[in-house]
């Protein structure tokens, strides 16, 4: 089996080891605790070998198409934003459930959105250059609009000290990632290190949803009743990205490859960079963690769909 047929099934290894972490959890509830120490680590290496993939060392190389950059930026960091400012709206006044939506919608994807596009015929050599961008953005964005969206929630669920762990987890990757990149482009024979190192984020994220499901397990029995809210909201969003998409790219006059990444770009969300600073959230906030491994499956499902939507009628 390739890796692409691997990330294209990606879906259904998840949803098993959910069932997995779920029946350990139920039928062995002690090991609660031992699924919530391994949680941290396991996060580390799946961020890790997410961001090596990114070309961290490049970032020039992601402005030199200024009409898809320029649309990529409208609609990530402009107009997406406004539709889940205006999405959550529509949910009801609890603040656990508004947080996670907002942590799991406001920011793009780092990884996904590559393989996606290289699936559904977009134009794969501008979705790894764009990358470095996203990141650094979103790194820099999601405080900013998390404290303009849901500044009092916050507020009343993380200290400062909080977030330490959440920190760690993301920037201690991140720099082992930059650090990994500049080894490889030393020299060419090392190149083959992050092929490798590219199979490694769909079974260490499996591993990942599994030690949530079965540390969390009450809180994802306690979930249960969200999903009519939330499954309509995520298929909405999904949608509506797509539409926005097929705007900017007309607007910007874009080649039809380059509007199929900018749909799969605006369609997936980064679930892996902002799960850390959900787990971070204290008691009774579980729920927040719960919300966005659902809609990273909600979206797993809407990728299958846009790869026959968005080349076969919207990008045909």
């Amino acid at each position: 089996m390739d890796r692409l047929t691997l990330e294209r099934r990606q879906v259904w290894l998840y949803l098993v080891a959910i069932g997995l972490g779920l029946a350990a959890g139920s039928l062995a509830p002690g090991l609660g605790k031992l699924f919530e120490t391994l949680l941290w680590p396991a996060l580390v290496a799946l961020l890790y070998v997410t961001f090596v993939q990114v070309p961290l060392l490049h970032l020039a190389e992601a402005v030199r198409d200024h009409r898809f950059v320029t649309a990529l930026l409208l609609g990530n960091f402009l107009l997406l934003p406004l539709l889940v400012f205006l999405l959550i709206q529509f949910l009801p006044a609890d603040p656990v459930l508004r947080l996670g939506v907002l942590l799991v919608l406001l920011m793009p994807c780092t990884d996904w959105f590559i393989t996606f596009s290289q699936l559904g015929g977009g134009d794969v050599p501008r979705a790894i250059a764009v990358t470095p961008l996203n990141l650094l953005l979103q790194l820099l964005l999601l405080p900013l609009y998390l404290w303009a969206m849901a500044g009092a929630e916050l507020e009343r669920a993380l200290a400062a000290d909080d977030l330490l762990p959440a920190l760690v987890v993301v920037v201690l990757p991140l720099a082992a990632a930059a650090l990994s990149e500049r080894w490889i482009e030393a020299r060419p024979e090392r190149s083959p290190w992050r092929d490798r190192l590219a199979w490694w984020p769909v079974p260490l994220l499996a591993l990942v949803v599994f030690l949530i499901a079965g540390a969390q397990v009450g809180a994802v029995r306690g979930a249960f009743h969200l999903m009519p809210i939330l499954l309509p909201l995520f298929a909405f969003f999904l949608l509506a990205a797509a539409l926005i998409a097929w705007w900017l790219a007309r607007l910007m006059r874009l080649p039809k490859r380059q509007g199929r990444t900018l749909a799969f770009s605006l369609g997936t969300r980064n679930s892996f960079v902002v799960l850390p600073f959900a787990l971070s959230l204290p008691a009774g906030w579980e729920a927040a963690a719960v919300v966005i491994v659902l809609q990273s499956l909600v979206e797993l499902f809407g990728m299958m769909a846009y790869l026959r939507w968005l080349p076969g009628r919207l990008f045909r």
